[in-house]
């Protein structure tokens, strides 16, 4: 009988060390805050502004509010498609030590516009979504759907890891990297706005 325990006690310890452990609810109530309040203040920005305002570039090479509002939804898209990414591996508790930014400090490093970055192709505007309103709703359905994964995901995400140029963050992180890169985009839009030549209406 002996001789069947230890297996089965073995096989026990594997299944809970692999086991995923899903977010805490502080942890899923942060990434909502945040989601939330990106949407909040992109859609507060762009209420009520004129196609010429919309339009307006600040020099000729820089993008226009509907340029960074396309970007924005394109990122939304893109960004989860690396979530997605880490969740075809298993969860590695083990690397953890690897993610060196806490979440605030990631936040922080996104949202600051004083370090500039050239997107790369796959993120530029394009008028891929014909339309500036086609731009806006698939912007709303994305962040609601990806809402919605936060709030019922089982997934470990945080013994689930993506790298990116400055270095690997967790999977949970990935979702604030997104809400942080709206929040920046939208400071640019703001930035715009406040050009001396920007059109009053």
């Amino acid at each position: 009988m002996k001789k069947f325990i230890l297996p089965l006690l073995v096989l026990a310890l594997v299944s809970f060390t692999v086991a995923d452990t899903p977010l805490t609810e502080a942890e899923r109530d942060f990434a909502i805050y945040e989601l939330n309040a990106s949407h909040k203040h992109m859609m507060e920005v762009l209420d009520g502004l004129t196609e010429d305002q919309l339009n307006y570039k600040s020099t000729p090479d820089s993008w226009s509010i509907a340029e960074c509002a396309e970007h924005i939804a394109i990122s939304e898209e893109n960004i989860f498609g690396m979530l997605q990414g880490t969740l075809q591996s298993d969860a590695d508790p083990s690397k953890r030590s690897e993610v060196k930014l806490s979440d605030e400090e990631l936040l922080k490093m996104i949202k600051d516009r004083s370090n500039k970055v050239k997107t790369s192709e796959p993120f530029e505007p394009t008028g891929k979504y014909g339309s500036f309103e086609a731009t806006v709703d698939a912007f709303n359905n994305k962040r609601k759907a990806n809402m919605d994964y936060v709030l019922n995901t089982q997934d470990d995400l945080r013994n689930r890891y993506a790298q990116l140029p400055f270095g690997t963050i967790d999977a949970y992180q990935v979702l604030l990297f997104m809400s942080g890169h709206t929040e920046r985009h939208v400071k640019q839009m703001e930035e715009i706005i406040e050009d001396p030549d920007f059109p009053m209406k």
